[in-house]
């Protein structure tokens, strides 16, 4: 197995997708939900040649070229963030569950910070599914507070971005 440290993600082209959505199914099917609800919630989750037109999408790939982790992102709603701040959202990191735990994730995360930084965002925001909520955590993003019940989602994490440039 090798090492995704140095290894960067690459943009997602449509025939990727079957492959994108078959990983999101292994991913979401490990997660700790009733199973009838993860079957009812799973077709939410997978993505459309047509999202590659407003979302970007990345995959990492190992070395026989099979996806084993993707990343979507888009401009963040200025409801859901801090306030006077730009960003953008992470729609999700998916890691073939059987490849978890070795710094795929991370590397995929990585790119979005480094999504933000290049369109000068203040940050990255992600609502997290509960069982993810350790890894933002580790990662150094900050949960938000729930101002509204009614309206924020209760798993909320931000990672500013510092846009200084380095000396």
């Amino acid at each position: 197995m090798s090492s995704f440290k140095d290894t960067v993600p690459q943009p997602a082209r449509a025939a990727d997708i079957p492959e994108i959505n078959q990983l999101i199914s292994a991913a979401v099917m490990q997660w700790s939900l009733p199973e009838r609800v993860k079957r009812l919630s799973l077709p939410s989750y997978y993505y459309h040649a047509h999202d590659l037109e407003h979302l970007q999408l990345v995959v990492l790939q190992d070395e026989d070229e099979r996806i084993v982790g993707v990343a979507a992102w888009e401009a963040a709603s200025p409801a859901d963030l801090p306030a006077d701040k730009y960003g953008l959202l992470l729609h999700g990191i998916y890691v073939l569950p059987e490849r978890q735990r070795q710094g795929i994730g991370s590397a995929l995360l990585s790119t979005a910070l480094a999504a933000c930084q290049a369109t000068g965002m203040d940050g990255l925001l992600v609502k997290a599914q509960t069982d993810a909520r350790a890894f933002f955590a580790a990662q150094g993003m900050q949960q938000l507070p729930v101002s509204n019940p009614q309206r924020d989602y209760p798993h909320r994490y931000w990672k500013a971005i510092d846009l200084a440039p380095s000396p």
